[in-house]
């Protein structure tokens, strides 16, 4: 990596990368990185944050723990720990990936933030800008870094989602999105609207209720609910199984059947399943089931009140499309994450108008002009590392015949000389 100026001090570094920019130091980017350590092939990684997986360090709750048997959420080349649970849990994951960073001698640029990345033709290089960051604030720094090839890695999950909802910002209680909530405990006795009936949704109402507060969980819409183990395995595992040998409508059709088994008639709760079974809605939309382990039976029990959408609020009533009207204390906003490719990234072909590649899966890693794309599979951290390891593949191959035709030129250059 090589750095040029100009005489003019209020103009933009400039960084001559000899590999590839990576952008975004989470479990995505960091797989690249090690599969480009592997082959040799030396890289810079962006990071906005100060630290690495910033989305699991700073944005996610305390009970949290990986959704998934470990052995389906290692990186590329690194095993979990034998003494880890089936489920890490997030400080277990968080670090598992500090110690991956450290075993493969990866240091992000940390506290940049970039504002765009353009390809030019003329050059045919990515032009990456950046500017540095402080604890979320930008210090004016700015730096723009030339490359060979761009991997995008900020994945799916990159920024909070916040709907717009009539009245909230005139109530009066709390309001903060899932990604700033921590625990219940700050919520003890109060009546809490959560809004949204994901993962994240189902596991901060069961979390409210262990401390002792009254949760309202807003379901706006149809969602499948699956024991997270069935006969003993985890859901996600049998499920791959089946699909070896049966086709996926029939495989969705025993999960269905099973899950109704364990967990009962859920519809009767509110609970409302799609028409599209849980591994077709997931591969064609990429809504993911939620996987129970406990909500349920505080909603069978009424700890856990299943209500339908919002009409509005005020400044302390929530009004829901039933003309029901709620008293409520603190609202939190269970309501996912997007990707924000398409704010800094000015490339029209690749991804969608919803920041995902337009290929699907497995064919959404790779576009045109050395342009790459990890986390976006809508297959959690197995499907990243699989497009992880085709990238650093793929950009060792082209980085190995590169160096074997500079050697071959400089060889010949060598040749003629002794004549």
């Amino acid at each position: 990596m090589f750095s040029f100026s100009n005489n003019d001090l209020f103009a933009p570094r400039c960084v001559w990368v000899n590999g590839p920019v990576i952008v975004g130091a989470g479990p995505s980017g960091l797989a690249v990185a090690a599969g480009l350590k592997e082959h040799g092939v030396p890289f810079v990684v962006l990071e906005k944050a100060d630290c690495i997986a910033s989305l699991w360090k700073i944005r996610t709750y305390d009970r949290l723990k990986l959704h998934l048997p470990k052995h389906f959420c290692q990186l590329p080349e690194f095993p979990f720990p034998e003494n880890y649970p089936e489920y890490p849990t997030k400080k277990q994951f968080i670090d598992y990936l500090e110690s991956y960073a450290k075993k493969f001698d990866i240091n992000p640029q940390f506290n940049e933030c970039v504002e765009s990345a353009k390809y030019d033709e003329a050059c045919r290089l990515w032009r990456v800008k950046t500017v540095s960051t402080n604890g979320g604030a930008y210090t004016g720094s700015e730096v723009e870094y030339l490359c060979q090839w761009l991997v995008v890695a900020t994945g799916e999950n990159a920024e909070p989602v916040v709907p717009e909802i009539e009245g909230l910002r005139e109530f009066k209680g709390e309001v903060l999105h899932a990604c700033d909530y921590k625990s219940g405990e700050s919520f003890r006795g109060k009546k809490v609207v959560v809004v949204g009936c994901g993962n994240s949704g189902m596991e901060v109402c069961l979390d409210l209720c262990n401390y002792d507060a009254k949760p309202s969980m807003v379901v706006r819409s149809s969602v499948h609910v699956l024991p997270r183990e069935l006969l003993g395995k985890s859901t996600f595992e049998l499920a791959m199984l089946m699909l070896k040998w049966l086709p996926l409508w029939l495989v969705d059709k025993v999960l269905l059947v099973l899950a109704w088994m364990i967990l009962g008639n859920i519809e009767k709760y509110g609970l409302k399943r799609p028409s599209v079974g849980p591994l077709e809605l997931k591969n064609t939309q990429g809504n993911t089931p939620v996987l129970d382990i406990g909500a349920i039976e505080k909603i069978r029990s009424r700890e856990i009140q299943v209500v339908p959408g919002i009409k509005k609020f005020s400044s302390s009533v929530v009004e829901l499309v039933n003309g029901e009207k709620l008293e409520i204390d603190s609202v939190i906003l269970a309501t996912g994450y997007r990707s924000n490719v398409l704010y800094w990234l000015q490339e029209s072909e690749f991804f969608t108008k919803n920041g995902i590649p337009k290929a699907p899966f497995p064919n959404g890693w790779k576009g045109k002009s050395g342009l790459y794309a990890v986390g976006f599979t809508r297959r959690g951290l197995s499907g990243a590392s699989a497009d992880a390891m085709k990238i650093a593949k793929d950009i060792g191959k082209i980085w190995k015949d590169d160096l074997r035709k500079k050697q071959k030129v400089t060889t010949h250059r060598r040749c003629i000389s002794t004549f």
